[in-house]
């Protein structure tokens, strides 16, 4: 499995995060009760950090209807040894 951030965002005002959110109440979605949100700081996105096969297994969890507007992006580590790989080759 790989991990995904998947990051939703809606419209700023109010009553547009409540819908967002009755929206993923009703449809029971699991990507709400993993999401953090940041409507409260002035940025309105939701956040979910999820462990999936593909990226299309993480835009599933997004209910339908906030699917076009999503991102999803497979996160990565890296080792000093990667690093110390990578920077060698272009060194040169």
């Amino acid at each position: 499995m790989a991990k995904f951030l998947i990051e939703v965002p809606h419209p700023e005002e109010t009553v547009a995060c409540a819908r967002v959110v009755d929206v993923f109440l009703k449809t029971g979605s699991h990507y709400l009760t993993g999401a953090d949100w940041g409507c409260k700081d002035g940025v309105h996105k939701s956040w979910m950090l999820v462990d999936v096969d593909g990226k299309e297994d993480a835009l599933r969890i997004v209910p339908p209807a906030f699917r076009a507007q999503a991102r999803v992006v497979q996160l990565n580590s890296f080792s000093m040894n990667e690093i110390d790989s990578i920077l060698k080759k272009h060194e040169a």
